[in-house]
């Protein structure tokens, strides 16, 4: 017995949509044909067809234009932040180039008062660059770009355009290092004015060293000023070295004139040693004899170191004559002075 045959979708759209290719192959075909041909008369019928069927086709192109539309402010969107991203780029190196401005100034102002600073007119200076600190809270020191090729010596002492920094300890060819006072084996003589009392300042690694060996230390106010003393031929005599501060110890302490934040520029001060006197003979001159005034009688004294002088031969005859004289009994004799 034979089963019933089903018929499948499948049978019937495959058929179909052959015929609709073909049809659409034949049109695309005749469309092109139409197009290609190069007649009066196909060319007043092409123009009659655009004209009945492309203004009724708006509607189809109004996707497209939307689309079109939305991928032009696509594209305008990405050539803003582009621009935007330039911008942001342009500003960030405005901003680093202002703060190369600052620094520049803040250089300049630094320059300034190393120029504007008064000092003994005996002590000479060499300006360096700090090139690097030590960077340990142990060692408070500064490398500068100075050396014996410069006629750098180890002891010389360092300013920048206010106060003093410290001495020069270690010269090397090119280089050397500064201790700065704020290190720990920094002891340096100070005075304390107005008073004028004699201390030492010692270095704790910290940014406000310490005064000690005070005299009368319930006389120091805080804000005296601090000067180098010079004794001991350690530094100089009358650099500024800060103001008297009470610290948070109870102990007084330095805040120091330097700016130690921005050490960039210091100024090495030549200040040799003064040559010791050892032959004073040399520096006394004998004088020569006076000869002694008409009346005077007995040696003249010469300045301190000098013997004696005796008087010429003249000059005390002339006084013996003179201290000769006759008494009322009719004898002469000598009055004695």
């Amino acid at each position: 017995m034979a089963k019933p045959r089903t018929y499948d979708s499948e049978d019937f759209s495959r058929p179909l949509r052959r015929v609709l290719v073909g049809l659409i192959v034949v049109v695309f075909l005749g469309i092109f044909v139409l197009w290609r041909i190069d007649s009066p008369r196909v060319e007043r019928f092409r123009t009659a067809l655009i004209d009945k069927v492309v203004p009724s086709f708006s509607w189809a192109m109004a996707p497209v234009t939307k689309v079109s539309t939305i991928i032009d402010n696509f594209q305008s969107y990405g050539r803003l932040y582009e621009q935007n991203q330039q911008l942001r780029e342009e500003l960030q190196q405005m901003k680093s180039w202002k703060e190369a401005a600052l620094q520049l100034e803040q250089k300049n102002a630094r320059l300034l008062d190393l120029n504007n600073v008064r000092l003994d007119p005996m002590l000479t200076h060499v300006t360096g660059v700090v090139l690097a600190d030590s960077g340990s809270p142990f060692r408070q020191s500064v490398l500068l770009n100075v050396g014996r090729r410069d006629g750098i010596q180890d002891g010389w002492a360092t300013m920048d355009g206010i106060g003093l920094v410290g001495r020069i300890s270690g010269v090397g060819t090119r280089t050397s290092r500064v201790i700065l006072l704020t290190d720990s084996s920094s002891s340096i003589p100070v005075t304390v004015q107005p008073l004028g009392q004699n201390a030492v300042m010692s270095g704790d690694n910290s940014m406000l060293p310490t005064l000690d060996f005070l005299e009368h230390p319930d006389q120091i106010q805080p804000g005296d000023r601090v000067i180098s003393t010079g004794d001991g031929n350690v530094f100089p005599a009358g650099l500024l070295v800060g103001q008297v501060a009470m610290g948070a110890d109870k102990r007084l302490r330095v805040v120091l004139a330097a700016d130690y934040e921005r050490l960039e520029f210091l100024r090495v001060l030549r200040s040799y040693a003064s040559i010791p006197i050892t032959d004073t003979g040399a520096l006394l001159v004998p004088l020569p004899p006076r000869a002694l005034p008409t009346g005077v009688q007995g040696p003249l004294m010469p300045a301190a170191g000098l013997p004696p002088v005796s008087p010429p031969e003249s000059a005390a005859n002339g006084a013996e004559g003179a201290d000769t004289q006759s008494v009322p009994d009719g004898t002469t004799g000598a009055r004695s002075d």
